[in-house]
């Protein structure tokens, strides 16, 4: 399915969103060290699982064989990525991380939102 001949796509590496997503990864770890060592189990941990799961399944979807099962992977993406965003508005309301640090994540997070968005379209309108 994903492995369209004259895409220019060979790999789910290539994919623009999916490198997006792996940069926003690499900056939710950064900010997360910043939270308090107490929420290592708590915010933590489920803002670093669900900016990991982003990649992963853009990842997972593109190496399904039907396109059904990729848009659902990328449905659940996308929901990862309202997750994270979700969890950051949260750590800054505690006080765990301000405006210039969330930066950013933020970028990236709302860059990866779009192309993900994109994505979703564009294959909504492949037969």
């Amino acid at each position: 399915m994903a492995n369209q001949p004259d895409s220019g796509i060979s790999s789910y590496r290539d994919l623009h969103v999916w490198q997006r997503a792996v940069e926003l990864v690499e900056e939710i770890y950064k900010l997360s060290v910043l939270f308090p060592s107490d929420e290592r189990f708590g915010l933590t941990s489920q803002i670093r699982r669900a900016a990991v799961s982003v990649p992963s399944n853009i990842a997972e979807g593109y190496g399904r064989r039907r396109k059904g099962q990729y848009m659902h992977h990328l449905d659940i993406a996308n929901g990862s990525l309202t997750e994270v965003e979700t969890q950051l508005i949260i750590a800054g309301r505690l006080g765990f991380i301000d405006k210039d640090q969330v930066q950013k994540a933020w970028s990236l997070l709302q860059e990866t939102g779009k192309m993900l968005t994109g994505l979703i379209r564009s294959l909504d309108r492949i037969e």
